[in-house]
Parts: structure tokens; sequence; C-alpha cells
């Protein structure tokens, strides 16, 4: 325990993160059981023990960003390999990414339990979270000053690359809580079909698409068989999986009428892995991973042209700050 305990000490000092320091981004310890549970799962082990309440910090955000910034996982790992002592450590990892290589973990028949696990837990909590029109994806934020002005910038920045016109048929691949598709039919006058693997999404989208001509259906992208006039996805690419990132373009291209758009909003990766971090895959997004440039690549190859590449992803963090406002100035309504 006394080695395990120096090398993550060390490691933190270069991330300016002190144990029981003062400021508000220093880690306060108070089991040390947590530096064996994060030498044996890593992130999952640090998210537990905070579960737990074995650390905790004034400023999450800083305690993090410090963690990034100091690329603290590549020199956690490099560490293990330093020392054949430690190499016990590196075996979950090695074991996950083997898995997620061999086995597809976002097939059709498992396709629905992102919506069971995480958008079913509740339209009360999304409701009071997120912008007035429930859009659960990052913000627009160039010329917003607040949540409700980026998240409708960034629904008007799609319509405008895909040059929408009236009569257009659009598909809404992870349509959510119908937020773009109402954006799209009462600006831009167009008819949309959106796909969600979510129950509780597609009751709330239908009542609040009401009299707009917007249809909303509970359905795995793959069964989708019609073609329409521009396809958008915004904010579900993350739950495909590489695996089936061809299929996934396959269907796009095979829904799209002839000189149509296709326009897709995710997150991304900049390096590329079969499998994503295993907090996340656990507590909030199961079976999800982030796309790298290299797999949305090669997955278009041969079926469509990139026209445009646009990042914001900065804009997420204002996104984000915004959304934990919301919860905390909710979270009387939320926690009975």
């Amino acid at each position: 325990m006394s080695r395990i305990k120096e090398i993550l000490n060390q490691l933190l000092k270069k991330a300016d993160i002190e144990i029981n320091g003062p400021r508000p981004w220093d880690i306060q310890i108070t089991n040390e059981q947590l530096y064996s549970a994060v030498m044996r799962k890593q992130s999952l082990g640090l998210g537990e023990a905070y579960i737990a309440k074995w650390w905790e910090v004034q400023k999450l955000d800083e305690f993090f960003i410090r963690l990034l910034n100091a690329k603290l996982d590549d020199l956690f790992h490099a560490e293990i390999l330093k020392n054949p002592s430690l190499l016990v450590y590196g075996i979950r990892p090695l074991a996950r990414y083997i898995k997620a290589s061999l086995f597809n973990y976002q097939t059709q028949r498992r396709a629905f339990q992102i919506g069971e696990k995480h958008y079913d837990v509740g339209n009360d909590l999304f409701s009071v979270m997120l912008d007035k029109e429930m859009n659960y994806t990052c913000g627009y934020w160039r010329e917003a000053t607040t949540l409700d002005e980026a998240q409708a910038a960034k629904c008007d920045l799609i319509c405008k690359k895909l040059y929408l016109e009236p009569g257009q048929t659009i598909l809404d691949i992870g349509c959510g809580w119908g937020s773009f598709a109402r954006h799209a039919a009462r600006y831009y006058g167009v008819s949309v079909v959106g796909v969600t693997v979510s129950k509780e999404q597609k009751a709330l989208a239908e009542e609040l698409c009401k009299g707009l001509p917007i249809e909303i259906r509970l359905q795995d992208y793959r069964d989708v068989k019609e073609k329409f006039d521009n396809i958008v996805s915004i904010g579900m690419f993350e739950h495909v999986g590489y695996k089936n990132y061809r299929t996934y373009m396959q269907v796009a291209k095979r829904c799209l009428n002839k000189g149509g758009k296709f326009l897709l909003h995710t997150m991304g990766a900049n390096f590329t892995s079969p499998t994503g971090d295993e907090w996340i895959q656990r507590y909030i997004f199961p079976n999800s991973t982030l796309p790298s440039i290299k797999q949305m690549g090669q997955s278009i190859e041969n079926l469509f042209i990139m026209e445009d590449w646009h990042n914001f992803g900065p804009d997420y963090a204002k996104t984000l700050y915004a959304w934990h406002a919301n919860f905390e100035k909710n979270w009387d309504k939320l926690k009975g």
C-alpha cells in the first residue's frame, strides 16, 4: 500500500493537486482504501470511491481539469509499465480493450438498453435540468448568453447547414424529446420523422410536438427503411459503437434522397479506441464510446463526401455549467 500511495501522490503533484491541501481543487482523503481502488479500477475506482465518500473536493470541476490537463491517465499507465510489481493492475484495462474489440455491445438486441437505463430515468429530471425545449446536447454559445439562446442557436445552425426548405422531409436519428424537430418544423416548414430508443422520450416528445408535422417513433435506426430529403443526428452517435459505424452510415445513405445532406453532431475523442471510459459506461451511458476522426472518416468512405467540419467542443463546458445550475436550483423538487 505504501508504494501505491507514494506513486499516486507523486502523480497528483504533477497535476498541482495536493493531498488534504488547502486549495479548492485539492483532494481530501477520508479513507485510504481509495489508493487501492484507483489502482485496481482506475476511473471506475475513483468514481465509486467518491460515491462511498472516501474522498471529496470542494471544486470537482477544477480537480478534473487539472487531472486532464496533466494527462494523468497516460502518466498512470506509464508508471504501471515501469514497475513490474504493478503490472497486475494493467490487466483490467487490457481485458476491457480485448472484449470491446471482440464483441459488439451495441447490437440491435441491446439497442434499447441506453434508453431504459439513462433516458427513461424520468422526464421530471430532464424537464427542469435542460433548456425550455429540452435539448440534451451541447449548445452553441458564440452569440448566446443563456442556455435557451444557445440551444436555439445550435438548432438554427443545423437548419442553415442543411439549407432546409419548406416541404422537405427530415429524418432525425436519436430525436430525444423532439427539440430539433420542433425548431425545424416551426421555422423552416419541414416535416420530420424522429426515432428514439427511449419510451419516456417518445411519450413526452409526442405531447410536445402536437399540431406539428412530426412523427416520433420508438425504433432502432437500423429499422428505418424510407427515404428523406435530409438526415440529422444530434448527440446519438456516441451510442452507436465502433463496430456499427459503417452500418450506421450505410443506413443513412440508404435513407437519403439523391442530392440530400446528412448532418452528424457528436462528441468525439482525439484518439482511437474500441471502448469508452469505464465509469461513464457503468453509471452514465451504458455501451457508449466516443468516435475518433479516424473512425468517422473510415466509416463514410465511398458513401459520403465531407463538405463541412465544425468543432465547438469548448461550448460543452458552458452547457454543462448551465445544466448543473438548473439541477441545483431545482434540487428541492427532485430530491423527494
